[in-house]
């Protein structure tokens, strides 16, 4: 009988979709041993690109492999390296498009199967991403560099002036950490959706935690994407049921263009997922 398990592991150097080594990212000396949602490693994840959905505007670049060769680094272009299924890659894909950025920040996939040699050598030591070349230099963690991309460039500004608003969104952000352990570990994460539901209540001058769209809706809209159908598949338990803040925020989600043209394929997500933990 299939049974539906996590595994966790504490060494993820060796594993090919360790999204991130540290996803607290205020805390770059004490790496987690906590990993989300990381696939097969013995398969390529190129062909999974085909699951995210865009807009006409703008077409896919191809996901570069251990074949592919560098793109001319540090020529003044501003580089996203990316994934486009890794949740914390998306977040940095959502603030880029909702900034109208496109053009000026170049997409950059990687196989995080069968990644190029030359992306831990010449470009990110790491070997993970998300990561941004920018002035010269290449900088990483999703959280920073969404905070990073908001007030380096042009465009909407996603971090809002009011001190207070501000004060809660930094207690959001840091409580991401916090919020996916619960969810992974209990496999359904109960109080951690009671959280979201009460902090969506804070404020009435919009639909989202800050009342407006902000960086911390990009923060969680990733994983909210993962966690609500996984959830209502594996252990037929819906997230949104007595939680009316959270349906309309993920119906106001759906409506933001920036955000669309970064989400996968529901079904074919929530496959691959279950297809690597599925354990007898």
């Amino acid at each position: 009988m299939n049974t539906f398990t996590l595994k966790f592991f504490h060494n993820l150097h060796s594993y090919s979709l360790n999204y991130s080594t540290d996803i607290s990212p205020k805390f770059h000396s004490k790496p987690s041993s906590f990993r989300l949602l990381s696939f097969n490693t013995r398969r390529s994840i190129a062909p999974l690109a085909s699951m995210a959905v865009t807009s006409a505007e703008e077409v896919l670049p191809p996901v570069l492999d251990s074949t592919s060769d560098p793109p001319p680094l540090f020529d003044g272009t501003i580089r996203l390296y990316t994934s486009y299924i890794c949740p914390y890659a998306q977040r940095v894909w959502i603030a880029r498009n909702y900034k109208g950025l496109q053009e000026k920040i170049k997409l950059v996939p990687i196989d995080l199967g069968n990644r190029p040699a030359w992306y831990k050598e010449k470009v990110y030591p790491e070997n993970k991403v998300p990561s941004l070349e920018h002035n010269n230099k290449v900088t990483g963690e999703s959280l920073d560099l969404i905070k990073y991309i908001d007030s380096h460039f042009e465009g909407p500004a996603l971090y809002p002036d009011d001190p207070n608003k501000r004060q809660f969104a930094e207690e959001l952000l840091s409580y991401t950490d916090t919020f996916n352990r619960a969810v992974i570990f209990s496999l359904k994460g109960g109080a951690a959706f009671d959280h979201l539901e009460t902090a969506l209540s804070k404020f009435n001058d919009g639909p989202f935690f800050l009342g407006q769209f902000s960086l911390v809706d990009i923060a969680y809209a990733p994983f909210i994407e993962r966690f609500h159908p996984l959830l209502l598949d594996v252990k037929k338990y819906d997230i949104t049921s007595g939680r009316p803040k959270l349906v309309s925020w993920i119906e106001e989600m759906d409506k933001i263009e920036a955000y669309k043209q970064t989400k996968l394929d529901t079904q074919e997500l929530v496959d691959a997922l279950k297809n690597r933990f599925m354990a007898n």
